[in-house]
């Protein structure tokens, strides 16, 4: 199966930036610059940056991304437009489209994530964790930047607690104007499964192959 840039010259890879939606991450200046600098390069690379379309980090990401020309789309949790701004008190201004989910938070990380070539991990909480474990299982490649507080600096020693590999898919950065075009790299170059159930359990699936260490 080829890659969806050969087969389709003219899709835009889409870029997707998860992170702090409140909380004290979103006190820590250098946290916002560096979800800042992520997007402008987003926009600089010619992406399209996804995210989850609420108040946060991905969303200061999406801001500089409509700064520098970029485009921008948000998965929301919403069921309609007047749910996303009136119950989730969410933003409209920046964003070029939107997908409404109506599958609240937490389900909506999900089709998130599969609306994205790949997956950036700006710092955050248990929630910014969870997006991290689903970008992994279903194998999109993901830049996570680090340095800058939050989960992010503790990806890699969950990977180890977890018994989990470091794949070529994943890789780790201090300085998000190096982290983007890395990923783009990566992306270009990685073929997805079609299904989580392929990449994880399939004959040569991650955990079939977890499981015949053990067998």
């Amino acid at each position: 199966m080829k890659n969806i840039f050969e087969l389709l010259p003219n899709y835009k890879m889409r870029i997707g930036v998860m992170g702090s939606a409140s909380g004290w991450i979103m006190r820590n200046e250098k946290s916002i610059s560096g979800a800042q600098k992520i997007g402008e390069m987003v926009a600089k690379n010619d992406c399209v940056l996804v995210n989850g379309a609420c108040p946060g980090l991905p969303d200061e990401a999406a801001k500089s991304a409509k700064n520098f020309g970029g485009q921008t789309f948000g998965v929301s949790p919403a069921i309609s437009i007047c749910s996303h701004v009136q119950k989730y008190k969410s933003p409209i201004d920046h964003y070029d489209g939107f997908l409404f989910t109506g599958l609240g938070l937490m389900m909506r990380d999900i089709i998130n994530i599969r609306s994205s070539n790949g997956v950036v991990i700006l710092p955050g909480g248990t929630g910014t964790l969870n997006e991290f474990t689903v970008a992994y299982d279903e194998g999109k490649p993901i830049g996570v930047l680090t340095g800058h507080d939050g989960v992010a600096d503790h990806i890699s020693e969950i990977l180890d607690f977890c018994h989990r590999e470091k794949t070529d898919r994943i890789f780790f950065s201090d300085d998000p104007e190096k982290l983007i075009p890395q990923l783009i790299k990566i992306v270009k170059r990685t073929e997805v499964s079609a299904t989580l159930d392929d990449y994880l359990v399939g004959d040569s699936g991650e955990v079939s192959k977890i499981e015949k260490n053990f067998s």
